[in-house]
């Protein structure tokens, strides 16, 4: 069921009452309140949401496959940010001004194939990938 691949590490999550209730990692790291947001028809109170842990969780990834391939090419994003923005789809942006926007589509598209939450995303979401705040599909019609 793994295809092959050796399984490192396990996180183990517990919520109760649902998006509305409460959740908590098994190691006590992550202990937070659920709320449902008003655009969903909750109330908006102060806990969090899924779509927002799984925001975090995506852009941490993402990056780390980003940092792994441009290290391989010896290009410097010690000072970039991905921003995550998740719904019924996710858009992934890099804010790395050092690079050209071709280098930084490049390492997004590699990246993209690389990290874990992209190729466990693919084909049940669609993922934007932007560079600069500009997507792919963008820039290619200002081109």
């Amino acid at each position: 069921m793994n295809d092959g691949l050796q399984i490192l590490y396990t996180a183990e999550a517990t919520a109760v009452g649902g998006r509305a209730g409460h959740a908590r990692t098994s190691d006590g790291r992550v202990d937070v309140a659920l709320d449902v947001p008003r655009e969903m028809g909750g109330s908006g109170g102060p806990g969090t949401n899924p779509e927002q842990l799984f925001a975090i969780g995506y852009a941490a990834c993402f990056q780390s496959a980003l940092l792994r391939i441009a290290a391989g090419r010896k290009l410097d994003l010690s000072n970039s940010r991905i921003t995550a923005r998740v719904g019924l789809a996710a858009a992934l942006d890099l804010d790395a001004p050092q690079l050209s926007r071709e280098q930084g589509l490049d390492l997004m598209r590699r990246a993209h194939q690389d990290c874990p939450y992209s190729r466990a995303t693919r084909g049940n979401i669609e993922v934007t990938l932007s560079v600069g705040g500009v997507s792919e599909d963008e820039g290619r019609a200002a081109a």
